[in-house]
């Protein structure tokens, strides 16, 4: 704890400097530019990925298995609260409707600090810490795996992502999945508009649409084994203008989340689009798939690093190791667990003092600065345990390549 330490007060400064200069998906430049500075002063090997990223190298060896700290850069198009949910904010978005909702600037931090505690002392082990672009989005993923996997060997992966509902400095290794998998989907339905006072001249986009959605949801009871999560939500339908005219068509989209992708979400996948194919050929409309990728992977942990880690951070007293539910939530770190052995960690951040705990993605979003030195200092920590010892870990790679990997998305 006490090597983390040393550079609280950078971290948090960091982290504020990173919340009041949010950057979208795709447009990091300037948090990239000055994530580079940072490993350049410490030394680091520094690769930057078009359109992937930025990864910093300590001690590189690439004959030498490397380990694999993670972050992201993006923030989200949301205008931001002036309050938390109990008061004012230490700090606020500089750039209207752009924030860092979720937490990326608290782990950009933290990721960082663990590189100047480790670049203090090097260990003997490679560390690659890597900064992830359009996490959000899914845009940076493709380029930046491709990257690692034709550049180093990769021993284990770690990342760290905070959570608005665990007591502040929690530290929690769960077991299996820890967060979703998933699709997201668009679809356009194509009718044959009309008079509204002669449906029957006509072919109603919306009918065909309102019984699609009602077969959907029975699905998700009725397709789905009772021991297998899966959710199916509505995020935006569009159609029509006036009352009295029959459209000629509508668009709707929404997500799909699961903790069983190749079981429960490729089936329901399966169901999804049978049932949009038949219903639209009953009702006399056309169905056209804007947005339908094969199903993300759920971020699962391997059960090896995992108790790894656990045993690592158990050796620090002040960490809190703690436990707190799945989350149904959807990380593109699922697709690094498919390629190395690894472990995400949540640290909680939910304190009523500060008024930490709105949920991600909300304008009131808001972190616990007090707990990101948990967060940076089991970074440490487990780096260390694995250069003492160097462990193995039991792994079967996907068997799927690369590509067919990156083509499951949201």
């Amino acid at each position: 704890m006490l090597e983390a330490k040393a550079f609280e007060s950078a971290m948090i400064e960091e982290r504020r400097y990173f919340h009041r200069h949010p950057e979208l998906s795709g447009q990091e430049e300037a948090t990239i530019a000055y994530i580079r500075k940072v490993q350049e002063e410490l030394g680091m090997n520094v690769y930057e990925v078009p359109r992937g990223g930025i990864i910093g190298v300590l001690n590189e060896d690439r004959t030498v298995p490397a380990i694999l700290l993670r972050s992201e850069l993006d923030a989200l198009p949301v205008t931001e609260s002036e309050t938390n949910l109990a008061g004012s904010r230490t700090c606020l978005s500089e750039k209207p409707g752009v924030m860092h909702a979720c937490g990326h600037d608290a782990h950009m931090a933290m990721l960082l600090c663990a590189a100047r505690a480790l670049a203090k002392d090097p260990p003997k082990t490679p560390v690659l810490f890597v900064f992830e672009r359009g996490e959000e989005d899914n845009s940076g993923i493709g380029t930046l795996l491709r990257f690692i996997e034709a550049s180093f060997p990769i021993a284990f992966c770690y990342a760290c992502h905070v959570r608005w509902d665990t007591p502040s400095g929690t530290l929690v290794l769960k077991k299996g999945g820890a967060m979703a998998g998933g699709f997201g989907f668009e679809i356009e339905i194509g009718g044959h508009g009309g008079h509204g006072a002669r449906p029957d001249l006509a072919s109603s986009p919306i009918d065909c649409f309102a019984a699609i959605h009602q077969r959907l949801q029975q699905l998700r009871m009725t397709g789905t084994r009772p021991d297998a999560v899966l959710t199916y939500s509505l995020g935006t339908v569009h159609s029509g203008e006036t009352k009295n005219v029959i459209p000629e068509s509508l668009i709707f989209s929404g997500t799909v989340r699961t903790f069983d992708t190749e079981g429960a979400g490729e089936h329901f996948a399966n169901a999804m689009r049978e049932t949009i194919r038949e219903m639209s050929r009953l009702y006399g409309c056309t169905a056209n798939i804007l947005h339908f990728p094969r199903p993300l992977y759920e971020t699962r942990n391997h059960e090896g690093v995992r108790l790894f880690a656990e045993q690592a951070l158990s050796h620090v007293p002040e960490i809190s190791l703690g436990d707190t539910e799945p989350w149904m939530a959807s990380e593109t770190f699922g697709a690094y667990l498919r390629l190395w052995p690894g472990t995400l960690a949540f640290l909680g951040i939910r304190s009523e003092e500060k008024g930490s705990g709105a949920g991600h993605h909300t304008p009131e979003f808001d972190v616990d600065e007090d707990a990101l030195l948990t967060g940076a200092a089991a970074m440490t920590a487990i780096v260390r345990a694995y250069d003492a010892d160097r462990p193995t870990f039991s792994f079967e790679r996907s068997g799927e390549t690369l590509d067919e990997l990156l083509e499951r998305r949201l």
